[in-house]
């Protein structure tokens, strides 16, 4: 799936994206989770703790979600209100479906020697990783959290041993 990524980022990108929302939006208008509508605030991150390619998207959502009707505020459950195994499913079928319009509309292109039944198959035969925290004690905590993503870089000048023959090494 990193080939893939890699070779078609900004298409794939975005549809992290707009899988991730819709999950989260349509979830939690379900009156069996929230029934209201909720805001998102998605980040994109590349790598993974190892600094390999791992794109993925954090997403932070209040405690709770304005109901349609009443345009009140309706405050989730203590525990997250969506659980994580429906998260995962809904945001894997909804990928999945969007990979493959993309595919047959010709939008993204195969990395050379992959062959997409295979790799369907695959992927439709995993769980897919959806982590979710407790909310947040303050808006201070979120702030903090926000700001280890959008203003960490991958390798901070303090791990660089040397940089040579094009290559960068680092501890």
């Amino acid at each position: 799936m990193n080939k893939l990524i890699f070779n078609n980022k900004k298409q794939l990108y975005n549809l992290l994206f707009k899988c991730a929302s819709e999950t989260l939006s349509e979830l939690a208008m379900d009156k069996k989770y929230l029934g209201a509508q909720i805001g998102i605030t998605a980040i994109l991150h590349t790598w993974g703790q190892n600094l390999s390619f791992h794109p993925h998207i954090h997403c932070i959502v209040p405690g709770g979600g304005l109901l349609p009707s009443e345009k009140t505020f309706k405050h989730s459950r203590k525990k997250f209100f969506i659980p994580v195994k429906v998260l995962s499913r809904k945001f894997r079928g909804k990928f999945m479906h969007n990979l493959c319009l993309l595919l047959e509309r010709k939008d993204i292109i195969l990395p050379t020697g992959t062959d997409f039944k295979a790799l369907k198959n695959e992927l439709y035969s995993k769980e897919w990783v959806v982590y979710c925290k407790p909310p947040f004690k303050t808006p201070e905590n979120v702030i903090e959290y926000l700001g280890r993503y959008t203003h960490k870089i991958a390798i901070t000048n303090s791990r660089i041993i040397t940089v040579k023959d094009n290559r960068v090494y680092f501890k």
